[in-house]
């Protein structure tokens, strides 16, 4: 999939995270990806999140899968959406809808969640932390945004939903296959079906909170940390008041908390093992004996390709001589060639396997160990 009419630009500058954009069939030839009923077989399955809403009336119910498989067929006639998370992980033409969208960085794309509803189905008006692209797949889709929202917008009492008790529409559109919304965080949103077979691609970017940063990188640090680093005042003199606390101790105490926080290198480092970690571990490319060095070696010649598991994040950091690339949660040093083959991997989801890699062949044999990486295997024969 690419764009045809589509200005990257224009849309930077004037549109993301500012209002959104209605863009009608950007695509070279849009082509839907998945077909229902390879939908409703991944809803089916262990180890993928999926998500079922019945409306009935003004009330909305939400189960979560796995569903048995006749279930779709028992909903009866009031309308109904199904949604599964990360099918990207799973069908390579839907992870190929990724690949327009990658002027946004890697680390920033979460995954492509899609949706089929029935005539009527949808979730109701609410707001995401997130920016997403709305891609209608197949059918119609009626979509009215709203105003920005917050914390402090009122909800209607819903255990398992969070829909808005007010919602007043500022934009009103019927998308068709190949149109997209953009939508950015905050913005109050509702998609209802229009006729039966609605499909709609949601292209989700993570946006970590300040209180998410701060908690889970103090506690790396505090893991870190030994008991025996404590306060120490060698140079205290006689005390003019016992009950006062000096402003040279809390000078002290300050410097002792937060001189780790600020360490800007750790942080970096941190941050890209954390924010590759696998979102799904159970996508799990790891090979049942460990490949070897000689192993890729021996299949240079042959024009072999490694593919990029879907379920994988790649991202990296540059230094002063390469770069730190990032995969599932783990950190490589790469220079030279392989810090060149590091830009590669991050910006495509395969690698041509040939003679000049020599000298990545060890980051690549570690890459394919830990599940990040695979050898094609009908490429290969």
């Amino acid at each position: 999939m690419q764009f045809s009419d589509f200005d990257i630009d224009l849309f930077l500058r004037d549109y993301w995270q500012k209002k959104p954009l209605l863009i009608r069939n950007p695509w070279k030839a849009w082509e839907n990806p998945l077909e229902p009923d390879e939908l409703a077989g991944l809803a089916c399955e262990e180890g993928v999140e999926s998500r079922l809403v019945v409306q009935t009336g003004e009330n909305w119910a939400l189960e979560h899968g796995p569903f048995p498989e006749d279930r779709f067929g028992n909903l009866g006639a009031a309308p109904w959406t199904l949604l599964v998370q990360a099918v990207d992980h799973y069908a390579p033409d839907v992870a190929a809808l990724l690949d327009p969208f990658r002027f946004i960085p890697n680390w920033r794309i979460d995954d492509v969640m899609v949706s089929y509803a029935s005539d009527g189905g949808g979730v109701g008006p609410h707001f995401d932390q997130y920016d997403v692209f709305l891609i209608q797949g197949l059918g119609k889709r009626r979509w009215r945004v709203g105003p920005r929202c917050d914390d402090a917008t009122p909800l209607r009492p819903h255990a398992d939903l969070r829909l808005l008790a007010d919602f007043e529409a500022t934009g009103d559109w019927v998308l068709e296959p190949g149109d997209m919304l953009y939508v950015p965080p905050g913005f109050a949103h509702d998609g209802v079906a229009v006729g039966e077979d609605c499909m709609t691609y949601s292209i989700g970017f993570r946006a970590p909170s300040r209180h998410d940063l701060i908690v889970e990188w103090t506690e790396q640090l505090v893991e870190d940390m030994t008991d025996d680093d404590r306060y120490a005042d060698p140079d205290l003199t006689s005390a003019v008041h016992p009950g006062e606390i000096a402003p040279a101790a809390i000078d002290r105490l300050h410097t002792m908390t937060i001189e780790k926080l600020l360490d800007r290198d750790a942080f970096a480092r941190w941050f890209g093992q954390h924010h590759s970690a696998p979102k799904y571990a159970e996508a799990d490319w790891r090979p049942e004996e460990p490949v070897t060095v000689a192993d890729l070696q021996a299949l240079t010649g042959d024009g072999a390709v490694l593919l990029r598991n879907p379920a994988s994040r790649f991202a990296f950091l540059r230094e002063a001589d390469g770069l730190l690339l990032f995969a599932d949660g783990n950190a490589f040093p790469c220079a030279g060639v392989a810090a060149a083959m590091a830009e590669r991997i991050c910006a495509q989801d395969h690698l041509i396997l040939d003679p000049s890699l020599s000298e990545a062949m060890a980051l690549l044999t570690a890459l394919i160990n830990q599940g990040s990486l695979m050898v094609d295997e009908e490429e290969e024969d």
